[in-house]
């Protein structure tokens, strides 16, 4: 009996098999062997080719009036400008032609951006950037004031001069961020020379400045590049002395290959504390509007 139906079970599955495959193979909800998953694309992306890519070019900042507060114990200081106007410095066409032709990229208002994508689809990056902007108090402005200056009562009306109130983030007001990169397909082959995207960055990071500041003919102090470069020492050529955030929006071109031309406006507000003055120390706010040409590649 046990051996009888054995056998009757054996002979249905053989009968039923070749219809179970064939039912298989027709249906429309048969789930591949093999599904991409989010990790698969990212494993896909950060190992495929020309995955990272690279910028460099150059820039112009406008910049808001802010209210610049400066505190000098040792001078008996402690007042405040009120919406102080400042300006860029980029320099002359032939200062920005030396400074590229000698390698001395610092002379210019120039930005980079490194960054590498995420997807395979390259729509989605993470990058690196330096913007290294320039800030200069303008002269001659009359600007109101309030607080003490040499210990006394500050006239409450105070005309900017190379006198008295020379500061300037010369080298540079640097923005320092990581930013989470977006592009999008608007014309052209895709991926292929004449591709044309809208490119959108948001981002946040560090204020990196040096102070050229000389306040009523006395200077930061601050010594040569060449030993004390950076970042957390009093007289350090370069200080963290702030957080910038900020977003920007433009487009990039496919040139040739992987070389592409990139032309974006940026919005930034950053917060500076204790900028280097002499026997003291420079607080205020950034708020820059900037635009950014840059040529880069992908490798």
């Amino acid at each position: 009996m046990k051996s009888k139906l054995t056998r009757h079970l054996l002979a249905a599955l053989f009968t039923a098999m070749p219809c179970a495959l064939a039912l298989a193979q027709a249906s429309p909800e048969a789930a591949p062997a093999t599904q991409a998953t989010p990790a698969m694309n990212m494993d896909k992306a950060l190992k495929g080719e020309n995955t990272w890519y690279f910028s460099f070019g150059l820039s112009r900042q406008q910049y808001a009036n802010t209210d610049i507060h400066v505190s000098q114990p040792g001078e008996g200081n402690d007042f405040t400008l009120h919406n102080v106007a400042a300006s860029d410095y980029p320099g002359t066409n032939q200062e920005i032609f030396d400074s590229i032709t000698s390698l001395g990229l610092t002379g210019p208002q120039y930005n980079f951006r490194v960054g590498k994508y995420m997807n395979p689809e390259k729509t989605f990056a993470i990058e690196f950037s330096v913007d290294h902007s320039k800030y200069n108090v303008d002269f001659g402005q009359t600007v109101a004031a309030s607080g003490t200056l040499g210990n006394a009562p500050i006239s409450p009306s105070f005309t900017v001069t190379p006198q008295n109130f020379d500061y300037a983030l010369h080298n540079g007001l640097n923005h320092l961020m990581v930013n989470a990169v977006w592009l999008r397909h608007l014309a052209g082959p895709e991926k292929a020379p004449g591709n044309l995207q809208l490119i959108s960055r948001a981002g946040a990071g560090i204020l990196l400045p040096h102070a050229d500041a000389v306040l009523f003919g006395k200077p930061n102090g601050v010594g040569p590049k060449s030993e004390n470069i950076c970042c957390f020492k009093k007289n350090d050529w370069w200080q963290i002395n702030g957080w910038t955030a900020g977003v920007e929006v433009g487009l990039r071109y496919t040139v040739y290959k992987s070389v592409y031309l990139e032309l974006t406006s940026k919005w930034a507000y950053g917060e500076l504390k204790g900028v280097p003055v002499y026997q003291g120390s420079a607080d205020h706010k950034v708020v820059m509007t900037e635009q950014v040409l840059t040529t880069g590649f992908e490798f």
